[in-house]
């Protein structure tokens, strides 16, 4: 009976047995299961893997356009001519005849100063003026009887053939007249002194009545009725007139770093506050030859040389602004932009993509704590300028890169000019590289 189980195989044994016989596949599923799981874990890791290692960049496309250079400064509204009217004389305000925001007209009355002190000078002066006068009468009066005595003495001399009367009272007589000549004179002087006081409190009078100086707006009114102003040392501001708001000017701060691109006629446009979104046209009138802290300097200098080294150093430029419809007002802030240059139709890169370098990999001695990386992008801005050979990336059509040279022209601190026999408007070149998620 063995022998007979020995010459069947597996399966007339199972038959022999009474037991159901097993699918071969779950026989071997101890082999292939455990073979199928690694290879499902490689092609996965190798899937994840070959996506890792493809990078994904960040382009903008070569565009063809004018490049317009400009600067940019801030400064305030003022107007093309502003006066501060005073006084020159002292006294009570008496009356104030006009207001902020009023119009006036050249040699108009603007306020009235209190003129009793002033009166009572000019009845002084006058009465010096006329005692001055009856002195200069009085001595005139003495010199016609001393010339008159001392003709009687010459003629008495002659006809007594010289005995009388004496050489003496004849030199007394000569000597009275010449006192008497002198003291015309010095009355006369005094008349015109006299004169000179009057004059000066008829003058003072005449001050006392405020008048505009020229013809525009009242922008600001410093007194009120009533208010003792003192002309004393400082003349008090009393108004602040400015002749005409239709034309304005505006004065901004320019960086020495720009102020070689600044000219004289250049047009330029800015912005304030008061009228979001709106710019109002200007043109450059002028660019100061000296720096805006040239008198501060000195006085740094002066006193101490460390803070002097550490000032900036601005120059005010002065734009003129037409203001037809009185929007502007005087003190207003503005942000004014220049235009200094204009490329014409160029070809234009971002500068990022000048900068981005594709095999550059970031090194240990790159920490955070490191300097070296702020000074290797020093290094790498300060090889971008006109004239200088550059490399673009360029993406091209299955993803790769390749890179383009280009030679660098103007830039404007976002987009830079470029000269490339590969380059052509439309191209996509890489600015950056995007973040892995991790």
């Amino acid at each position: 009976m063995n022998e007979v189980a020995a010459d069947k195989g597996p399966d007339q044994i199972e038959e022999f047995l009474g037991t159901k016989s097993r699918p071969r596949w779950r026989r071997w599923m101890k082999y292939w299961l455990p073979a199928l799981i690694v290879l499902t874990l490689v092609l996965a890791v190798s899937t994840c893997s070959g996506d890792g290692d493809k990078p994904e960049y960040i382009s903008e496309p070569v565009i063809e356009r004018s490049l317009d250079l400009t600067v940019t400064a801030t400064g305030n509204l003022r107007p093309t001519n502003q006066v501060q009217v005073g006084s020159e004389v002292s006294g009570r305000i008496d009356r104030i005849l006009v207001d902020v925001n009023e119009r006036v007209a050249r040699g108009q009355v603007l306020a009235q100063i209190n003129t009793d002190v002033i009166e009572d000078q000019i009845r002084q002066a006058q009465a010096n003026l006329n005692a001055a006068r009856a002195q200069v009468a009085q001595a005139r009066a003495t010199l016609d009887v001393d010339v008159a005595q001392l003709d009687r003495l010459r003629g008495v001399y002659e006809v007594s053939g010289g005995k009388v009367p004496s050489r003496v009272e004849l030199e007394q007589a000569d000597a009275a007249v010449k006192r008497d000549r002198a003291a015309v004179a010095s009355a006369n002087a005094n008349v015109r002194a006299a004169e000179a006081q009057l004059s000066t409190a008829l003058t003072s009078r005449s001050r006392a009545v405020i008048r505009s100086p020229v013809s525009g707006m009242v922008l600001a009114r410093q007194v009120e009725p009533g208010q003792t102003v003192a002309a004393s040392f400082n003349t008090p501001t009393l108004f602040i007139i400015a002749e005409d708001l239709a034309v304005m000017q505006l004065r901004v701060d320019i960086d020495e770093a720009d102020v070689g691109q600044v000219e004289e006629g250049q047009k330029a446009t800015f912005t304030v506050d008061a009228y979001p979104g709106r710019r109002f046209p200007a043109q450059v009138e002028r660019i100061d030859q000296a720096s805006t802290n040239t008198a501060v300097t000195a006085t740094q200098q002066a006193s101490s040389a460390a803070g002097a080294s550490a000032s900036v150093v601005n120059y005010e430029a002065r734009l003129s602004v037409a203001n037809p419809q009185g929007l502007l007002r005087p003190g207003m802030t503005a942000t004014a932009t220049i235009a200094t240059q204009s490329t014409g139709k160029r070809m234009l890169v971002p500068n990022s993509a000048l900068r981005f370098q594709p095999d550059a990999e970031e090194k240990e001695e790159g920490g955070v704590l490191n300097p070296k990386i702020g000074l290797q992008q020093n290094e790498q801005q300060a090889t971008i300028g006109v004239g200088s050979r550059q490399r673009v990336q360029v993406i091209q059509d299955d993803g790769t890169l390749k890179p383009v040279e280009v030679v660098t022209g103007e830039s404007d601190g976002r987009l830079t000019v470029v000269t490339s026999k590969e380059l052509k408007p439309g191209m996509k070149v890489v600015t950056g590289k995007k973040a892995t998620e991790t």
